[in-house]
């Protein structure tokens, strides 16, 4: 499996991290916006073809599969160009930053019958699988998920502290993983409320938002966001279930008591980025839909749709 990826910054070196762990997998082709940095990341990783511009990838024949960690407002226009040359994508979360353009790429990948997979992230990490295969079993349901999703961004820098080319949402990116996480665990979304705080004046956005939604089987989810907070980052996860209470924390999970769960044996790596690309890569060779396929996770993005529509009126 010939793989291309194109974003060479600190989530596309993410990937790049997972993909070395699993077998028959090469890097071809590394596409970024400045060359003598991409250079960079391509010299530590052995990769042979570097590029700015993500069509000359596209036209090459050693490349079975694009994995693009590009800026949000990119991502469904190079979503459907790699599907137009014929290659199957993986597109980092968002899928896109409106409804219109998720449409748009959900009919693209049912006109050509490829691989379109979305980096929802959560559906993969060992603690979220550990609670989803208890709800499977019918040993947990989920009565309330509290999620709580902070960072201290008033720059606008990337995960590594460097400058950034665009300018992160709370809506359409860092928001997406829990609305598709708790359809995920507790069924389809069939409520949902938004209020967002001050818009900053020199980054655009909100940085401050409250999410308030309800599924089809009566559970609730209480999301808050944070540009402002100046303390632990990530997003912490706090399920309360009729059987138990889990606190997840990215690949690790706890009780409602802070008691670790070892979720080592989930899944044959305690990396969720890696999970996912595996998810991938084993799609495609089985010719099958992965786990968060644009089809499958196409619902969230009605949701934010229907929830940037109330926070513009």
């Amino acid at each position: 499996m010939r793989i291309a990826l194109a974003g060479a910054g600190a989530f596309g070196e993410k990937h790049l991290d997972g993909l070395k762990n699993i077998d028959g997998v090469t890097v071809t082709s590394i596409i970024g916006r400045e060359l003598e940095a991409t250079k960079k990341v391509a010299e530590k990783y052995g990769i042979g073809h570097v590029t700015t511009d993500l069509n000359e990838t596209l036209a090459r024949d050693d490349v079975d599969a694009v994995i693009l960690c590009t800026p949000t407002q990119m991502h469904a226009a190079q979503a459907i160009a790699c599907m137009d040359a014929g290659k199957h994508v993986e597109v980092e979360i968002p899928l896109a930053d409106s409804w219109a353009d998720a449409q748009a790429v959900l009919k693209k990948q049912e006109e050509t019958g490829l691989v379109c997979m979305v980096g929802h992230t959560r559906r993969f990490n060992p603690s979220h699988q550990f609670v989803h295969n208890r709800i499977k079993a019918g040993e947990f349901n989920v009565q309330q998920m509290d999620v709580q999703t902070y960072f201290f961004r008033r720059k606008n820098i990337n995960a590594k502290g460097e400058p950034r080319s665009w300018t992160d949402h709370l809506l359409w990116h860092h928001a997406a993983h829990t609305v598709d996480l708790f359809a995920y665990q507790a069924g389809k979304i069939v409520s949902a409320h938004a209020l967002q705080g001050p818009i900053h004046p020199d980054l655009g956005i909100a940085m401050d938002m409250s999410i308030q939604l309800k599924s089809e089987t009566g559970a609730i989810c209480t999301l808050s966001l944070s540009f402002n907070n100046d303390g632990p980052l990530g997003t912490f996860f706090r399920y309360i279930g009729d059987t138990d209470t889990y606190i997840a924390r990215y690949d690790d999970l706890v009780n409602g008591k802070e008691e670790a769960i070892d979720v080592s044996q989930v899944a044959v790596s305690m990396n969720g980025i890696e999970l996912q690309d595996r998810e991938f890569i084993s799609a495609i060779r089985e010719g099958r839909d992965p786990n968060s396929s644009v089809a499958k996770v196409f619902d969230c993005y009605r949701v934010l749709g229907e929830l940037e529509t109330q926070l513009a009126g």
